[in-house]
């Protein structure tokens, strides 16, 4: 049983080590390796058979970080039990490591401080291995990775025209294979509908829109979006439906409770669609809370499905348009769904892996970590893994599921830390307790990462604010951990909350997927009503 030792080192120290190649480890079970964050001195990366990436098998030399009193748990040393069943592939090619990290009960933390959230040089590894091409160059990264294209879907708020100042124009549109664009809104009768005719069709951009008034153009976030779509033909636009209020509000119940009220919303939507020239429909519906509930979401997609693909032929296309939808990553939730049903009519499945704590909770966690914490497990509730893991178990294929990583942290005031109590949440970047990811981390704050998780927090000590977010490092790692499950990609809430450039998680992911999908999208919509977009074809 191959064990990784993360060993304690004295806080004067200056530790030079010469780590075994992946056939030594395996040979021996025992052999030590340690961690490394910055500030670190890396050596040249020996050529590995199973990745163009080191997974700590170059020499290191790890320098020393400031005593942190306050989390006399770092540093200690930390043992993991993969599994009996981690085997050395027999080929570059074959199947990843399925790992999953079980701590040892008594194991300390495997936090790390990083100093900033600056792009991080740590080489520390996750507990999986990814499946690319042997002796792939670090300089081509994943890009030689023999997966099938992959998605970087990301959605677009409407309201983020407003507090976040935050438009169309500024998607980092060559980064994106799928825009979801949040949120339509449904009906008493089940009806689709704008709920903002004039931020969706109305507001002016300024010199980027049309002038042209003798004609019936639209304006507006929609507008903007399909100049985007003509000046990008990779990106998929899919018009995505519900959301959490909606959700809560009953919104759904007419359009699910009767035949009539799914074929109202699942016309309505396909008019939507073609009005507004999109490629797609995503239902955001959370959640299904019974069995009769369940039933009737399969019975509304199968509506759509009909319906998107009777509009494609009434125009003598031939073309697939999209339909997906946003799923939970908790048990109790994801359980009821009909899956095997559902995923005859469904494209892809949007998993939400966030959300995992926040102010529901009575201890502060981890919002969006891939593993669970063994050593401290009231800090992971919930994870990734386990949901990927469901999802599988129900026959969905992994090329279907696009991994969900949140652009925002959440926050807990008054807490010691991970797994503590709390009191109040903070003020957050536009609502109590959430922080947009441009805005972390907060300052005063050290960053702290864990690659045995993958989960990253920013704590200040004075104020003893803890909010949970994705860093640089963590989202590459799930990258990797999304491409060694052989997942369909990626997808983003939502795109106002990211940074610019190197610090871009969208760009940082995009990166990391490398073989992204080049689909054309649909510019051809005959039966809109607006000559911006009926007259493009």
């Amino acid at each position: 049983m191959l064990k990784l030792f993360c060993a304690a080192l004295p806080l004067v120290a200056r530790v030079a080590l010469a780590a075994p190649t992946i056939a030594e480890r395996c040979q021996d079970p025992e052999q030590h390796v340690v961690p490394v964050s910055s500030p670190v001195s890396i050596g040249p990366a020996s050529s590995l058979p199973f990745g163009s990436e080191p997974l700590h098998n170059e020499p290191v030399v790890l320098e020393t970080f400031p005593s942190q009193s306050s989390q006399p748990e770092l540093w200690a040393p930390k043992s993991f039990d993969l599994g009996s069943d981690m085997q050395p592939p027999t080929s570059p090619l074959s199947a990843p490591w399925q790992a999953n990290p079980t701590p040892e009960p008594s194991s300390p933390s495997a936090w790390w401080p990083v100093g900033n959230d600056a792009p991080s040089q740590s080489e520390a590894r996750p507990p999986f291995s990814k499946s690319n091409n042997a002796g792939a160059s670090d300089q081509q990264g994943s890009r030689n990775r023999p997966h099938g294209k992959k998605k970087n879907v990301v959605y677009f708020t409407d309201w983020s025209i407003y507090g976040a100042g935050f438009l169309p124009q500024n998607l980092p549109a060559d980064e994106i294979t799928h825009l979801l664009y949040a949120f339509a809104g449904i009906g008493s009768d089940g009806s689709v509908i704008s709920i903002d005719t004039w931020g969706d069709e109305q507001k002016r951009f300024g010199d980027n829109q049309s002038w042209d008034e003798s004609a019936n153009n639209v304006h507006g976030a929609i507008e903007q979006v399909f100049l985007l779509k003509k000046q990008h033909r990779q990106m998929k636009t899919l018009l995505s439906i519900g959301g959490w209020t909606a959700s809560q509000q009953g919104k759904f119940d007419p359009a699910l409770s009767s035949e009539a009220g799914r074929r109202q919303f699942a016309r309505t939507a396909v008019e939507l669609l073609a009005r507004w020239g999109f490629d797609g429909i995503d239902i955001d519906y959370e959640y299904p809370l019974s069995q009769q509930e369940s039933q009737n979401f399969v019975y509304l997609l199968r509506e759509c499905r009909e319906a998107l693909d009777e509009y494609a032929q009434r125009n003598n296309q031939d073309y697939h348009y999209l339909l997906t939808v946003a799923t939970p990553a908790g048990p109790q939730h994801y359980g009821i769904l009909d899956m095997p049903a559902m995923d005859q009519y469904v494209d892809s499945w949007h998993l939400m892996a966030y959300d995992f704590a926040g102010s529901w909770d009575d201890t502060s966690g981890n919002q969006a970590n891939v593993f669970a914490d063994a050593h401290n497990p009231i800090s992971t509730k919930f994870n990734s893994n386990n949901a990927v893991d469901g999802y599988l178990a129900n026959g969905i294929d992994p090329s279907k599921i696009i991994f969900g990583l949140p652009l925002y942290g959440r926050s807990f005031m008054n807490t010691q830390g991970l797994g503590q109590s709390y009191q109040g949440l903070g003020q957050g970047s536009i609502e109590q307790g959430v922080w947009l990811y441009r805005d972390l981390p907060r300052p005063g704050s050290d960053v702290y990462i864990n690659s045995r998780i993958i989960a990253a927090y920013c704590y200040d000590e004075s104020t003893k604010e803890l909010v949970s977010y994705d860093t640089v490092d963590t989202a590459r790692w799930k990258a990797e951990y999304l491409l060694s499950r052989d997942l369909g990609g990626a997808v983003f809430w939502e795109a106002s909350g990211d940074k610019t450039g190197e610090n871009s998680l969208i760009l940082t992911v995009a990166r990391e997927l490398g073989n992204l999908d080049d689909s054309i999208n649909m510019l051809d919509y005959p039966e809109s009503s607006f000559a911006n977009i009926k007259g493009v074809v």
